[in-house]
C-alpha cells in the first residue's frame, strides 16, 4: 500500500509539472497528435496498399482508413480543441468568428507539424518494406514511385484548371457537410458521435471523389508529408 501511495504521489507530481491552462498551449498540443494519428493512420493503409502491390490493401480500403483515422484522430483531441485536424476547417471557423486569428495560427502550426510527425512515424515503420520495393531510390513517379504514399499527386488525365475545380467542390462539400453536423440549430449529430459522421463524410468524399488525384483536401495532411517526402530523400520534385 505504502508503493502505491508514494507512486500515486510522484504521478500526481508529474501531472500537476507538466499540466497547463493555456488555451493556445492546451489546443496546440491537441492538434498535433490528432493530426499525427490522422496522418499515421492514413498514410499508413496508402504504404501497405502500395508496398505490398495491392495484395494487402485495396483502393476501398484505403477510403476507410481515411475515415476512420480522422475518427480516432478527432476523439483523440476533441475535447480540448474541437478536432479541426484540417487548416481548411480552422479557417472558416474563423471566418465564422467561432475562434480568433491568433488561435487560428495556433492550430495552423500544430497541425501541420502533427502532420510531418505523422509522416515520420509511417517512414520508420515501413522503412525496410520502402527499401525493398523500391531499392532505396525514392522516387515520384513510375512504376516503383513511393511517394503518394506521403502526399497527393495528380492522374495523368488531370489538367490544372480541373485539379483546382477538384479540391473546390470536394472541400466545399466536406464544409457544407461538416457545418450541417455540427449546427446546433439544424439536425446536428450528438457530440460523441460527431468524429464518426464526420469520419463517414471523409469516406464518402474518398469514395465519390478520390480518381483524379487522391482527395488531397486537408492542406496540413498533403503539404508537411510532401515537405518530409523532400527532406528524406525524394528531393523536390515532390513539388513539381
Amino acid at each position: 500500500m505504502a508503493d502505491m501511495d508514494l507512486h500515486g504521489q510522484c504521478l500526481e507530481k508529474f501531472k500537476r509539472a507538466f499540466r497547463t491552462t493555456n488555451p493556445y498551449v492546451r489546443c496546440g498540443l491537441a492538434e498535433f497528435l490528432g493530426t499525427a494519428i490522422l496522418i499515421l493512420f492514413g498514410c499508413g493503409s496508402v504504404a501497405q496498399m502500395e508496398l505490398s502491390g495491392f495484395a494487402k490493401a485495396q483502393f476501398l480500403s484505403v477510403n476507410m482508413a481515411f475515415g476512420f483515422a480522422v475518427t480516432a484522430g478527432a476523439y483523440v483531441c476533441a475535447g480540448v480543441s474541437g478536432a479541426h485536424l484540417n487548416p481548411a476547417v480552422s479557417f472558416s471557423m474563423y471566418l465564422l468568428k467561432k475562434m480568433t486569428c491568433e488561435l487560428m495560427i495556433v492550430y495552423f502550426v500544430a497541425q501541420f507539424l502533427g502532420s510531418f510527425f505523422g509522416a515520420c512515424l509511417v517512414f520508420a515503420l515501413y522503412f525496410d518494406a520502402l527499401h525493398v520495393y523500391s531499392g532505396g531510390n525514392w522516387t515520384v513517379y513510375g512504376p516503383q514511385a513511393t511517394a503518394g504514399i506521403f502526399a497527393s499527386y495528380p492522374s495523368e488525365h488531370l489538367s490544372v484548371t480541373n485539379g483546382f475545380s477538384d479540391q473546390v467542390i470536394a472541400t466545399a462539400a466536406l464544409m457544407i457537410c461538416l457545418l450541417a453536423i455540427i449546427d446546433e440549430k439544424n439536425n446536428a449529430a450528438p457530440r460523441g458521435l460527431q468524429p464518426f459522421v464526420i469520419g463517414l463524410i471523409v469516406l464518402l468524399v474518398g469514395l465519390s471523389m478520390g480518381f483524379n488525384c487522391g482527395y488531397p483536401i486537408n492542406p496540413a495532411q498533403d503539404l508537411a508529408p510532401r515537405f518530409f517526402t523532400a527532406i528524406a530523400g525524394w528531393g523536390p520534385e515532390v513539388f513539381r
